[in-house]
């Protein structure tokens, strides 16, 4: 079977490499001529995913990448895996979507399979993708051709997170479509989960980030709470989750990162209202959520006043840009409005961290792009006057940054079981 995916980012590209690797012959399609060129030239450019993988894809001649979408017309599927942003006024923006769509359209053949990966609020592939692709092709969905949805199930940085053994919601815009879809998730992934309509996997999906985002909304909420009573939450979460039903355990941290947790549960909001439905509890969630940042830059600013200083011409690192552990992704990450703020305040921002070298530029945050990390070594890190610990990634050695800087505020508790000195260390 030969099949394209579009959008060879964190989920298109694991996708087509486990495809591949089934016995599919893939077709990446991506409009950056630059990841197109890296892929047929054997490249990542996503830390967890090796060079190794990619070139033994290419050399088996079951993966090749183009920018080219008329070659959509000697598929038998296209699997769509495009960004689905908020925009300026924290609303859907599913122009990656409708443009793809575009794209593929005036080459979908009879027969062919579209499955929508991207989160998305229901109604999103049975109403605006359908009415592109039938636009465009002149075909009609469920009869001329096959439409679905399967959410995206990746987790970047988990090796426990494998695409194959991931299981696998799907729903089809009709049971022949459902049927299609299923088959072709077969070839890849071991448990398929099929559901009755494209508009429950699209729910299902909402769901699944909601429910973190509500819960670490709550630990955050109550790591303010408990530090006022002297009590530190991270205690009380290794405590409770020895319970062994009943419990799961969630962590506070700066704000919330990633391309999922701030931003799904607004897709859902945002669609509720034209029901006259009203999401208060995921509302509240995404201000505590929000005002995260606020909380850990009063607690550098208490910080730096222990010492007698201001945040004001003081020089801040932050340390860990990817908005998680041990990852090169930085989408949406806090510590770009952490550095941002601090910034404002007139304090001298530099970053650290070892998968992101450089800063690329974001539609989020251009004025960054090109910022370099700062080198690791006793004179650089002991010539900032605190570091705020943002992201707690493994490969840092947190023995030496206790012993080289002066102040640390640490919002991940990586600092729990590191010899510091009395004083040395704000929990944010």
């Amino acid at each position: 079977m030969k099949i394209s995916i579009v959008g060879l980012g964190y989920v298109g590209l694991p996708l087509s490499l486990q495809f591949a690797r089934s016995g599919a012959t893939v077709l990446g399609l991506d409009i950056d001529q630059s990841k197109v060129d890296a892929l047929n030239a054997g490249r990542s450019y996503i830390k967890h995913i090796t060079g190794d993988a990619i070139q033994a894809e290419r050399k088996s001649g079951r993966f090749e990448a183009s920018t080219d979408f008329s070659r959509i017309r000697g598929v038998s599927a296209v699997i769509i895996c495009v960004p689905t942003p908020l925009n300026k006024n924290r609303e859907p923006d599913i122009t990656f979507i409708t443009e793809t769509g575009k794209a593929v359209a005036p080459h979908l053949q009879k027969g062919t399979v579209v499955v929508l990966e991207s989160t998305t609020y229901p109604g999103t592939t049975d109403e605006d993708l359908r009415g592109v692709l039938e636009k465009g092709s002149g075909l009609k969905a469920g009869v001329d051709f096959h439409l679905a949805f399967s959410p995206e199930r990746e987790d970047p940085g988990n090796p426990q997170s494998v695409v194959a053994t991931i299981p696998k919601v799907v729903g089809g815009y009709t049971p022949a479509c459902l049927k299609k879809a299923t088959e072709l998730y077969s070839i890849a992934i071991k448990t398929l989960v099929p559901v009755s309509s494209c508009r429950v996997a699209e729910a299902t999906k909402l769901l699944e980030n909601t429910f973190r985002g509500v819960n670490i909304a709550l630990v955050n909420e109550l790591k303010v709470v408990y530090a006022a009573m002297g009590i530190d939450v991270w205690e009380v979460i290794n405590a409770a989750k020895t319970k062994p039903f009943g419990f799961m355990a969630f962590y506070p941290g700066p704000g919330l990162g990633g391309h999922c947790i701030p931003i799904d549960p607004f897709y859902l909001t945002w669609k509720a209202r034209e029901y006259g439905q009203h999401t208060r509890f995921i509302e509240l969630a995404g201000e505590i959520n929000t005002a995260m940042p606020e909380h850990v830059i009063h607690q550098v600013a208490d910080a730096l006043n222990e010492r007698s200083k201001a945040v004001r011409g003081s020089k801040v690192l932050v340390l860990g840009l990817a908005y998680k552990p041990n990852v090169d992704d930085d989408r949406e990450s806090p510590s770009y409005v952490l550095m941002e703020m601090l910034k404002q305040r007139g304090g001298l921002v530099s970053y650290y961290d070892p998968y992101v070298p450089v800063i690329k530029l974001t539609r989020e945050h251009p004025q960054w792009a090109g910022t370099k990390s700062v080198g690791w070594d006793r004179a650089t890190i002991s010539s900032f006057d605190a570091v705020l610990l943002a992201t707690n990634h493994a490969s840092v050695n947190y023995q030496e940054l206790a012993d080289w800087a002066p102040c640390i505020v640490d919002t991940r508790n990586a600092m729990a079981n590191v010899r510091t000195a009395a004083g040395q260390v704000r929990k944010a």
